[in-house]
């Protein structure tokens, strides 16, 4: 018979137990491409810079519903909750006007949703991309709204706009040498880089910007298209190569789409990665305002947050869109300009997002794990030494990365992080700073 070895332990109560030693369980390593040495090397680094005292760049690992039960309990609601009543409606109305899906898949897309915001681990991630998620749904569903509910369509309104303001239509100037060299100059940002710099650009932000940098990105990016897809349903305007085909008579919702000057790709490379997508897309007439150039733009503007000294390489980026777009004939030079420019949509949607929400880098810190404490929001005017008020509060470090901002935090020059007992999904809306919050809040 097998011996089982105990322990004698003795508690606050000077009670005796015994209990068995708890065997270890460990997971096998996963096989990766990184050198196990210089995995260790990176590893060690990391740990000795972040903080003992901060917990800032750490991250949700539980899977119990409870811990979003509880932050829903404690969080305190407010007029900008809103946000989340309007994204489920706009999924209910794109799931009931889809016709591709059945009930089935709708009732179990919903439901995957659902749980993927219940548990910790996972709402972490998907909690500041539903703006992003709903973007994506509402475009997609703009092909079965009924042509009878839709506004006419405007294809006069661009070219008329390009002549009086530019004296010309830059887009058919611009192509009008095409070269296979500047086709695939324009090919790269429009076709290629414009759907993977996202993730890129995630990526970085996650390593290197101010804790609580990336989920203000993920919701700015997502409001910003999602503002773009509704101003297109709303005020439809054919593209440039509407007019080279069909000049300027009346358009209609059963018109198909083109590929216009990426289809010299798909005849260079002999694939079909354009034409058919194009030619199918859901939303046809939306050439104002450009989302190529208002990603690039949002892109850019988040990028020149976090490293400033490249500002004028991210500038030429979006200077490249601008000219792909115009060169492959899918957008007006006026649609680039609504769709970028502060004061319209990219503008507008960043410049609200940092003058509220986006934490404030800090040029001593290199990596997210740096950080021991983050300020939110713009400069506060008036007398202050760079941590908002002298005699402001200062909470110990225990909020998440993901923390957007804090009830304990004043919305402009605020101190982040908060003290332990902050709802964690409060942390997660972007309308969690109050004024008149901070007063409230007493020392841990």
């Amino acid at each position: 018979m097998p011996k089982s070895t105990f322990f004698l332990r003795s508690d606050h109560s000077n009670n005796e137990s015994f209990t068995s030693p708890k065997i270890p369980l460990t997971w096998p390593s996963l096989p990766t491409i990184i050198p196990h040495r210089l995995r260790r090397k990176l590893r060690s680094k990391l740990r000795t810079r972040q903080s003992p005292a901060s917990s800032l760049a750490s991250l949700q690992t539980s899977f119990s519903p409870a811990h979003t039960l509880r932050s829903l309990r404690a969080h305190r609601w407010s007029f900008y909750d809103g946000q989340y009543l309007f994204l489920a409606l706009l999924a209910i109305f794109c799931l009931s006007i889809i016709e591709t899906a059945g009930p089935l898949a709708k009732t179990f897309v919903a439901m995957l949703l659902m749980t993927v915001l219940v548990v910790p681990i996972s709402r972490q991630f998907f909690l500041p991309a539903i703006p992003i998620l709903s973007w994506v749904l509402l475009f997609f569903s703009c092909k079965f709204i009924p042509a009878e509910y839709r506004p006419p369509i405007w294809v006069r309104v661009l070219p008329a706009l390009e002549n009086i303001f530019y004296g010309a239509n830059l887009s058919n100037v611009l192509s009008a040498h095409k070269f296979v060299i500047l086709d695939v100059l324009a090919w790269l940002p429009y076709g290629i880089i414009h759907f993977g710099a996202p993730f890129v650009v995630s990526a970085v932000l996650f390593v290197f910007a101010a804790p609580g940098t990336l989920p203000v990105f993920a919701r700015s990016f997502g409001y910003m298209n999602l503002a773009g897809v509704i101003i297109q349903l709303t005020f439809p305007c054919s593209p440039p190569w509407y007019e080279n085909l069909f000049h300027l008579a009346p358009a209609n919702y059963g018109m198909s789409g083109s590929p216009a000057g990426l289809a010299r790709i798909d005849d260079l490379f002999g694939l079909d990665m354009y034409t058919t997508n194009f030619t199918a897309s859901p939303l046809v007439f939306g050439a104002f305002p450009s989302l190529h150039a208002g990603c690039a733009t949002t892109l850019a503007l988040f990028m020149s947050h976090v490293f400033p000294k490249l500002r004028p390489f991210f500038i030429g980026y979006v200077l490249w869109i601008w000219w792909a777009t115009m060169y492959l004939s899918h957008h007006y030079a006026v649609d680039l300009v609504g769709g970028s420019l502060p004061y319209k949509v990219a503008g507008v949607v960043f410049y609200i997002a940092r003058s509220k929400y986006l934490p404030r880098n800090q040029s001593d810190k290199e990596f997210r794990w740096d950080y021991d404490y983050t300020e939110v929001g713009d400069v506060s005017s008036g007398y202050s030494y760079d941590l908002a008020d002298i005699d402001a509060d200062f909470h110990a470090a225990s909020g998440d990365e993901w923390t957007i901002g804090s009830s304990s935090s004043i919305s402009s020059g605020s101190i982040s992080p908060i003290d332990e007992g902050q709802s964690l999904w409060e942390g997660d809306t972007l309308a969690s700073h109050s004024d008149g919050e901070s007063s409230d809040r007493s020392r841990p």
